[in-house]
């Protein structure tokens, strides 16, 4: 799984919105390495974490 929930709808997903446990696990751990990754990159800084990176969009 390589999208985040902030990506646009994925076209080939026949149950838009409809997530099994398996891929909300994925998703959760994801986010929680992407939050790690962040922290990690900034510290020791004062500044926040922020591991938001926006979706490239379609052309």
């Amino acid at each position: 799984m390589t999208r985040d929930r902030k990506d646009p709808p994925d076209p080939s997903n026949q149950n838009p919105g409809q997530e099994t446990a398996e891929e909300k696990r994925q998703r959760r751990d994801k986010a929680n390495d992407n939050q790690d990754e962040a922290l990690e990159e900034t510290f020791p800084a004062s500044d926040p974490v922020s591991p938001f990176v926006p979706a490239k969009t379609p052309h």
